[in-house]
């Protein structure tokens, strides 16, 4: 297959997005309306909501902590393939769901093997958009993102009307049919072959979107070049470098630390955002209505906020948007327990959701700005997988602290002030970053890049790297003891 000299930023690339927006209505959008069955679960069963609440928690849980499986089966075997597996496994515990007969078994098909069957499928078909676009990378994940809402806007009110109809039983078998759909979704994703993906070691040291680890890996090898023969022409791949050498890079582990208090924060509000209105004297009514406008907010957010960051005045700035996206959702947290009345919870739904989106968009463009664009599969699965055990055990632990206080503003000012603390760390390592890179331009300003070719008589050698003045006359003392030989 031959290669493309660069992310085409169109063409089929707008298949793979509209594919990648399916993928999240039938993993995101279907994993939010299973809230929808807590009450028929607790009611059939006879359990109470902490055992039934488990099942939402699992499927969550097991579509994050198996995200890097599905970035493994992607990178190994096919993107498609892996996407098709997770469609078939996802439906089959949809189905199997239809036949149980107690929340064990719900755990193992609803949370366990459908959970599974979204994690094949979800971080390989982000993926891919990158791998499509870079001029318009962030437009082109706000519309693939923004399927979260949209599912969920449109496919709440008809799981309603389904468990009405046909009860929990012939809804979940119904569901399982249309999560197929993800079958449909994994034959669109055609595999794609960039330059960038095989490229020798002089033509990476030459780009600015390398890493700098990656960098000074690369010129150590160039370093060491005395030792073996020079550089052949054909390709040495990148790819064929340790897939998660990424993990011991400062830049990525900044990232996943910050990922762990981000998804910490998030992940209550969702949960309690109702039962708060409800507390507040809200109507069971509007406080639907609010959720409702968190979801169509976030639709807009995940939209406008990638075609904003691809403009040209905020291209570069990407990260720092980002940021700002996440602090916004944390302060909005922070005033939500003085709001107590249904015209001051519509804007704080309108603020949450908008910078939800806002920030959900950007997750990929980040994750590929650290690690560059060929890791980006393997790095998105350790990054959902980061999303994990937040958002196992936040809800759990916002309940005990609405229990032992009586109210829920611990609850929100630890989720605020969780993703402050996210946003405020990534800055930090930013900032630490450039003053950096200020205090060794000086020393670097004397460096010179030689290039030395010698020959033993049979085979050329060469050098390419950084020498300084001291390695300069070292080798000119070595040099002049050889010739005198």
């Amino acid at each position: 297959r031959a290669r493309q000299a660069g992310p085409p930023d169109g063409g089929w690339g707008w298949m793979i997005v509209a594919g990648c927006f399916l993928v999240t209505i039938c993993t995101r959008a279907v994993t939010r309306c299973i809230s929808i069955f807590f009450v028929e679960f607790q009611a059939y069963f006879g359990q109470d909501y902490a055992r039934t609440a488990w099942i939402h928690s699992i499927v969550d849980c097991a579509t994050m902590l198996c995200a890097p499986l599905g970035s493994l089966i992607s990178n190994h075997v096919s993107c498609q393939v892996g996407i098709m597996l997770g469609g078939l496994l996802a439906s089959t515990g949809l189905i199997l769901s239809s036949f149980a007969t107690s929340l064990e078994h719900l755990y193992l098909s609803l949370g366990v093997l459908t959970g599974l069957g979204f994690a094949l499928c979800y971080s390989p078909a982000i993926a891919m958009v990158g791998k499509y676009f870079n001029k318009r990378k962030a437009l082109a994940y706000g519309i693939a993102m923004s399927g979260s809402g949209i599912g969920t806007f449109i496919l709440a009110p008809v799981v309603q009307l389904l468990i009405e109809q046909f009860s929990w039983r012939g809804a979940l078998l119904i569901l399982g049919g249309f999560v197929l759909n993800l079958c449909v979704c994994g034959a669109l994703m055609r595999p794609i072959s960039l330059k960038e993906d095989c490229k020798t070691a002089p033509e990476l040291l030459e780009q600015n979107d390398v890493p700098e680890t990656e960098k000074q890996d690369l010129k150590r090898m160039s370093i060491c070049s005395p030792l073996i023969k020079l550089w052949p022409h054909e390709c040495s791949c990148y790819c064929s470098w340790k897939e998660y050498d990424f993990l011991l890079m400062p830049g990525f582990m900044v990232l996943a630390v910050s990922i762990l208090f981000m998804a910490y924060g998030c992940s209550p509000l969702f949960v309690y955002l109702v039962p708060y209105a409800l507390s507040v004297g809200v109507s069971h009514h509007q406080a639907a209505f609010l959720m409702s406008i968190l979801g169509v907010i976030d639709i807009i957010g995940n939209v406008t906020f990638g075609w904003l960051t691809d403009r040209r005045c905020l291209k570069k700035h990407r990260y720092f948007c980002y940021l700002f996206a996440v602090g916004m959702d944390g302060l909005s947290c922070l005033f939500l327990p003085v709001l107590q009345s249904f015209p001051l919870l519509v804007p704080f739904s309108f603020t949450f959701g908008y910078f939800d989106g806002a920030y959900v968009t950007l997750i990929p463009v980040v994750t590929a700005d650290v690690v560059g664009t060929p890791l980006l599969s393997s790095a998105l699965g350790v990054v959902y997988f980061l999303h994990a055990i937040p958002y196992l055990v936040s809800p759990p632990v916002a309940g005990w602290l609405v229990d032992t206080t009586g109210s829920y503003t611990a609850s929100f000012l630890l989720s605020g002030f969780s993703m402050i603390f996210s946003s405020a760390l990534l800055c930090l390592a930013r900032l630490a970053k450039k003053i950096k890179r200020t205090h060794l331009r000086p020393l670097t300003g004397n460096t010179a890049l030689k290039q030395h070719i010698w020959t033993n008589g049979a085979i050329a050698y060469s050098v390419t790297a950084e020498l300084d003045q001291r390695d300069v006359e070292i080798l000119a003392v070595d040099t002049n003891s050889f010739s005198n030989r």
